[in-house]
């Protein structure tokens, strides 16, 4: 769990770094393209070190443009229509679908009680923090927020249920993850970017330099091998802890308002669900 709130706290500066540096400033193609190649570099030596087989390889090329490759690119264009309140209040709907497709990729008829209870709670808590006014595009900003939820759900189950051996092998390899993104978002940036639209000051480029080397670089590696190490309840719930962090991080830097009451009871149903997720179930039969 450590990884998972190390790296919880760490992108809990994205989603601001990016409305107030990027978002209307920088072409949202050529930023998701510049982030993961970033990345995808931060790995290169590592990969020429290593032989990894064809199917592994493509498994894990696949993931990461799913991932994060259709995942940037969506969100990425909901700022556009959605504060950054309103965007972190659409991600609460994250934890079930982590819970729907791990029930539908491993073939379980019934995943346990504690799993949907700790993703429901998660959702609650989630929602008692951010819930409030809407903006009138928030149809179309809700709908790319979603489509950006499924995919990062998608990519953590399946990375989840992936064998890449040890960790120091899955380090190793996982430059492949961040290739495969930087395909998809390439082909985005070459078909849609407005080329116009570059980083031009040296805080764009600073934010960028962060969100490729930092979010996302160190970021998805703590992330998806803390994934490997909790079950799919713990999982589905931790991605709603982003929401508070993120608050924290609104208030602590830009000066915002936050009901701390909300901020307060909504954190802690969220812990509640992760606590909760990650109970051991009691063998009752006797003996």
């Amino acid at each position: 769990m450590i990884l998972l709130w190390l790296v919880t706290l760490g992108w809990a500066f994205s989603f601001s770094l990016i409305g107030v540096y990027l978002s209307g400033q920088v072409d949202d193609y050529i930023s998701v393209f510049l982030r993961v190649t970033l990345a995808a570099l931060l790995f290169a030596p590592l990969l020429l070190r290593v032989h990894v087989s064809l199917r592994p390889a493509l498994s894990l090329m696949a993931i990461g443009a799913v991932q994060i490759g259709l995942m940037y690119l969506f969100l990425f264009h909901s700022y556009a229509y959605l504060s950054v309140p309103e965007l972190l209040l659409f991600t609460i709907f994250t934890p079930l679908y982590v819970t729907l497709i791990d029930e539908v990729m491993i073939g379980r008829r019934r995943l346990p009680g504690r799993f949907w209870l700790g993703a429901a709670l998660a959702v609650a808590g989630a929602a008692i923090i951010r819930y409030g006014e809407l903006s009138d595009s928030f149809v179309t900003g809700f709908l790319l927020v979603q489509a950006a939820n499924l995919c990062f759900a998608a990519g953590q189950v399946a990375y989840k249920r992936l064998d890449l051996g040890g960790e120091l092998e899955q380090v190793h390899v996982f430059g492949l993850f961040f290739l495969g993104a930087a395909l998809v978002s390439g082909l985005g940036m070459a078909l849609y970017a407005d080329f116009a639209n570059m980083p031009a000051t040296g805080v764009q480029w600073g934010v960028l330099l962060w969100l490729g080397l930092g979010a996302s670089g160190l970021g998805y590696l703590g992330w998806n091998l803390g994934a490997k190490r909790v079950n799919t309840g713990q999982l589905a719930a931790m991605n709603n802890m982003l929401i508070p962090a993120g608050i924290l991080v609104n208030v602590m830097i830009w000066d915002r308002d936050v009901d701390w009451l909300r901020l307060t009871v909504g954190a802690a149903v969220i812990v509640a669900a992760v606590l909760i997720a990650g109970r051991k179930r009691v063998d009752r039969r006797k003996t």
